[in-house]
């Protein structure tokens, strides 16, 4: 496993007064740090011991967000009344519902 491969965040934890390094494929682990450079490598030093540690006791690891296959297909369920009006807004625009949704998620 290529821990290169993970989803990697540094960002400011006012509560904590320092940088916090995150990893979206293991979402309990963090690590804090004076600047935005050590947050990072100290997530990354965590993360390639919980994959070392999970390897050697055959559990699973998580794939990488990088590495994952994606249709572009997903089912939103909405309320009759979202329905509606997106029905209306896209017909107005002459567009699909989907490409108005689409539209509208990238923003």
């Amino acid at each position: 496993m290529n821990i290169n491969h993970y989803t990697y965040r540094v960002t400011w934890s006012a509560e904590d007064n320092e940088h916090v390094g995150l990893c979206a494929e293991f979402p309990s682990l963090s690590w804090l740090a004076a600047t935005p450079e050590k947050a990072l490598a100290g997530v990354r030093r965590v993360v390639k011991d919980v994959v070392t540690e999970l390897q050697a006791t055959g559990e699973v690891v998580p794939d990488p967000l990088a590495d994952r296959k994606y249709s572009g297909r997903f089912i939103v369920r909405v309320p009759s009344l979202v329905h509606r009006a997106l029905a209306t807004e896209a017909a107005e625009q002459g567009v699909s519902i989907n490409r108005l949704v689409s539209a509208k998620l990238a923003m």
